[in-house]
Order: structure tokens, then C-alpha cells, then sequence
């Protein structure tokens, strides 16, 4: 599983993916709340800091350009200054804005945030003052966007609808839009409001509303798995959908589809704002979908994207690096440090992918001391990922003598895996590491300053290929031939 989400995050390309929805622009004012109104008791705020960013279906714009989509937006916008400032953040994204109308009897929908600082830095949000109307676009408008959505289909993969019910989805257009795009055999995914009535998405491929929004649909509360499993059948038969996605906040998601009905776990998360969450998986969905990957694939990867983005203030994107790296860490939990030659390389890959850098280091490491920990503290500073080559009991006992190692290649493997400086560890039998090297290509070599004169092996190599090598200082009076050594004398003297 690990390997294929990563194939597939990695390969998402830059599909072009037709948003249509309510556009909206998040404000928010940052100030201290250092003490109570003389006039009513309410927080008094003195301003630190104003930002806006991208709500609504622009959310979602800003959730699939950092995905590496490109955003092609479809919706109606004030001829006010939130609306200048709204399109500009869209332009920044890479959006292409022209389907974005201009209206002079609407005002471009802005919620404004106070947020109260405690400490300069613990965020709490106060109130919300909402500037919108509710009321359906004109008739010129709706022929506007009809003719553009046309337009727009031709050079798209998937249409996404982003309804927060703010009068650009009317029932009428909703239709309209559902059965241009099944013409035009584009694939439509809907992100709805809360409401009891879902019928104006009927024909649509996929729906993913959360608990609350499911529950409220289908006329009964959405609280164990089996309940959601009898909502998704209940949505995808009534509104014939391919495809039903309800998102179940900690408890992850429910996909139903003709051939898959299944429910898919996410990993606990410590929720700081879930602002935004929807957005982000919808724009994950249609992201991979437009890929051409399956059903499957996107509900696991937007439960990645999703439970990284609750962990955020306010809507914030979440990156293909950071799903990858999310997996990873993941990943890395279950296969652990310790690998083959061959299970690293295919781990390395990965890495390789992100432009990481790759550390070696290895030795006997046979009695772990201070100057062991220092020296892998070193490698880690060097670059992003420390591979260690560790030598095993036989080549110890070809460097060091019949006696050595005093710990087995197990033991000291296991206790080198309990460091956060290791990342990785593969043991090596022949007496030098070069061929370990060689299948590794490093872009760092590290080792100790006393290979200075006798020269490090992989030095060529290493170099050959663009990478260098660095020297550690020692700790001095610290190695295992020293703790050894005063061990055996103390043992002698206590005889």
C-alpha cells in the first residue's frame, strides 16, 4: 500500500481541474487580548497583524495549485476591493481567474476572523463577521457561466463543485452543469452543504460530505461505520453516483462504489482548527482522480492530506512533500530501521525523489560511548538522511581479532536503530564498505579525522559522483578499544 500511494503522489502531474463554487475570502485580524472592555464585557483586541487568504471553492484553488494542479475557476465575485484582493491570491496561485465574474449587485463573500493572541502566539479565534449574500445569480450571470463552463470543459480532466450555499450552485445550474459534463464525459466530484436535499447533484461521479452534512441527507444520525455504510449505499442509489465518500473526522472514511465498500482509517490526529479540511480533500480527490488513479487511492490520500491540514490554522495547504513525507514516517514505523541491501535502495528511492540528501557513515560501533553519539550527531547535521553501514560479526572479527565484538551484530544493530541521529542501518560483511558505497551513491561520506592520512575509502567514488566527504572530530579518549580495555583492566584488578 505504501508503495503505491507513493507512486501515485509522486506522479500527479499538473492536471487542469475546472472549480466552480462560491468563492470566498478569508480575513483574518491577529491582535492581543490583553484585558476586558470598561464598556461590556468582551475581549478587548489591539491589532498585531491582518492577513487574507483564499475560502470557500478558492480554498480549494489554493489546495490543488500546491498539490501541482492548475485551478481553472468558475464563479461570481463583488466588483469590490475583497474582490481585487481575492483574484490577486488566486493569480499568485498559478489560478486561471477568467471565469471568475464580476457582479455590482453582490458583494464578494468575506468572512472576517478576530483571533485573540495570548502570549503573542496562542491562537483563538473570537468572532466572525460574515459579508455575503445568499440571493440566486441574475439570469445574465447564469448564462455567463453557463457559456463559460462550456467553454472551460474542452481543455480540463474533472470538474469540481465546491457549494458552501451561497447562491452561485442554484438547483438550476447544478443540472445544467451535472449533465453538460456527462455529455462532454467529464467526471463532476461535489463537496455539498448541510441540507436535506441533494437531488440537483444527481448523475454527478462523486459526493463527499462529512457526518453531520450525510446524516442531515439521508434522515438518520451517521455514528458507527455500519452507518455510514448504509448512508453511502442510500446516496450513491438515489443520486446514482459512482462513487460516495463520507468523511468521518477521526474515524476517517466511508468509500462506496459499485465495486468497493469499504471503510478506510486515518491516523489519530491532534486537531488544532478543522477550517479548511473539506476543501483539502476534495482537492486531493480530484487530484488523483484527474491522474487517473482509483477511487481507493484518493479517499487514503486525502485522509493523509485532510489529518495534515486539521493539524493547521485556519485553510492552509497541504503539499505533495508533505504527503510524502507523512507516508513515509508511516512506512517507517512499520518496515523499521534495519534493512537489506536491497529493501534500503528501494527505501532510498524515495528519498532520492524529494532531492534528500543521503549521509553514509559505518563502522563496528561495537560498545556505544559519547564519542559514538557525537560522531553520528555530526553525520546528521550533514544532510536530511544518515544511512549506516554497520560491520557484522565476522568482518569485526576480521578488523579486530577473535576476541571482538563484545556485543553481536544484533545487539548493536538494535541498539543503534533506538537513535534519532540513524535513520537507516544495513550490516555489511566484507572488510571495507566500498561496495556498500557504490550501491548506496551517497552524496555525503562521512567518517573520522584519523582517516585523513590513511584515506577514506569510497573517497573516489563518492567524489565521482558529485558527492563529497566530510571528516569528524573525535571525542577524545572515547572508543570501544578504550572502554574495553578498562574494563578488562578493572576486572583483573577486582580477581
Amino acid at each position: 500500500m505504501y508503495d503505491k500511494l507513493l507512486k501515485t503522489v509522486t506522479s500527479l502531474g499538473s492536471p487542469r481541474i475546472l472549480l466552480v463554487g462560491d468563492f470566498i475570502l478569508d480575513s483574518y485580524v491577529y491582535g492581543d487580548a490583553l484585558r476586558i472592555s470598561p464598556e461590556a464585557p468582551v475581549a478587548v483586541l489591539k491589532v498585531v497583524d491582518r492577513k487574507q487568504s483564499c475560502g470557500g471553492a478558492a480554498s480549494v484553488a489554493a489546495d490543488l495549485a500546491a498539490l501541482g494542479a492548475k485551478p481553472v475557476c468558475l464563479g461570481v465575485i463583488g466588483d469590490d476591493d475583497n474582490g481585487k484582493i481575492l483574484g490577486k491570491l488566486l493569480e499568485d496561485l498559478g489560478a486561471d481567474t477568467s471565469g471568475l465574474l464580476k457582479a455590482d449587485d453582490r458583494p464578494t463573500t468575506t468572512k472576517e476572523r478576530m483571533v485573540g493572541l495570548a502570549q503573542h502566539r496562542h491562537r483563538q479565534q473570537l468572532l466572525r463577521v460574515d459579508d455575503e449574500s445568499n440571493e440566486p445569480l441574475n439570469e445574465k450571470h447564469n448564462d455567463q457561466l453557463i457559456e463559460k463552463y462550456k467553454q472551460a470543459l474542452e481543455n480540463v480532466e474533472i470538474v469540481c463543485l465546491q457549494d458552501y450555499n451561497k447562491g452561485v450552485l442554484s438547483e438550476d445550474l447544478c443540472r445544467q452543469f451535472v449533465q453538460i459534463a456527462a455529455k462532454a464525459g467529464k467526471r463532476i466530484l461535489v463537496d455539498p452543504p448541510m441540507g436535506s436535499d441533494y437531488a440537483k447533484y444527481t448523475g454527478a461521479c462523486m459526493i463527499t460530505p462529512n457526518r453531520q452534512e450525510t446524516s442531515i441527507a439521508v434522515g438518520f444520525d451517521v455514528e458507527t461505520i455500519d452507518d455510514a455504510k448504509k448512508a453511502a449505499e442510500v446516496l450513491a442509489d438515489k443520486l446514482q453516483l459512482e462513487a460516495v465518500v463520507v468523511t468521518l473526522d477521526r474515524d476517517g472514511a466511508y468509500l462506496h462504489t459499485k465495486d468497493v465498500s469499504e471503510h478506510l482509517p486515518t491516523i489519530p490526529r491532534n486537531v488544532y482548527d478543522v477550517t479548511g479540511a473539506g476543501d483539502m480533500v476534495l482537492a486531493t480527490l480530484a487530484a488523483v482522480i484527474a491522474a487517473g488513479d482509483d477511487f481507493t487511492s484518493a479517499v487514503e490520500l486525502s485522509n493523509i492530506a485532510g489529518g495534515i491540514e486539521v493539524e493547521k490554522f485556519g485553510c492552509a495547504t497541504v503539499t505533495v512533500e508533505e504527503i510524502v513525507n507523512e507516508i513515509i514516517v508511516s512506512r517507517r514505523g512499520k518496515s523499521g530501521k534495519i534493512h537489506t541491501l536491497e529493501t534500503l535502495e528501494h527505501e532510498l528511492q524515495v528519498y532520492r525523489h524529494q532531492n534528500q540528501k543521503i549521509v553514509f557513515t559505518n563502522g563496528c560501533f561495537d560498545v556505544i560511548h559519547t564519542g559514538h553519539i557525537e560522531y553520528l550527531r555530526f553525520c546528521k547535521q550533514q544532510g536530511d538522511i544518515i544511512v549506516l553501514g554497520l560491520n557484522s560479526d565476522s568482518s569485526v572479527r576480521g578488523l579486530k581479532g577473535p576476541t571482538r565484538p563484545i556485543n553481536n551484530q544484533h545487539d548493536r544493530a538494535t541498539v543503534l536503530a533506538a537513535l534519532e541521529s540513524v535513520d537507516f542501518i544495513v550490516i555489511f560483511d566484507e572488510p571495507d564498505p566500498l561496495s556498500l558505497i557504490k550501491a548506496i551513491r551517497p552524496n555525503i561520506l562521512v567518517k573520522g579525522e584519523d582517516w585523513a592520512d590513511k584515506g577514506v575509502v569510497g573517497r573516489e567514488f563518492v567524489e565521482s559522483i558529485g558527492g563529497e566527504v566530510r571528516l569528524a572530530k573525535f571525542v577524545d579518549g572515547k572508543s570501544s578499544t578504550s572502554t574495553i580495555e578498562k574494563m578488562q583492566a578493572e576486572n583483573k584488578e577486582n580477581a
